[in-house]
């Protein structure tokens, strides 16, 4: 995924099964299965994972995943 952010709408990503890293400017959050993160409105980020993962992303139907 490329680098975005929301303007108006947090982002919650939750780890079903694999590993999910979330990179902000200055860290990279990595989240295992039953761990999640909110991701606050205006923070530049952007997702990866490196092997088969299955997330449940919570947002509101006006968010554009592709970013502001």
């Amino acid at each position: 995924m490329h680098w975005h952010q929301h303007e108006q709408e947090d982002e919650f990503f939750y780890v079903v099964s694999g590993k999910l890293y979330i990179d902000l400017e200055n860290e990279s959050i990595e989240l295992y299965p039953q761990q999640g993160y909110t991701v606050p409105k205006g923070v530049v980020h952007r997702t990866r994972a490196p092997e088969k993962t299955v997330i449940l992303m919570v947002e509101k139907d006006t968010v554009n995943p592709k970013g502001d």
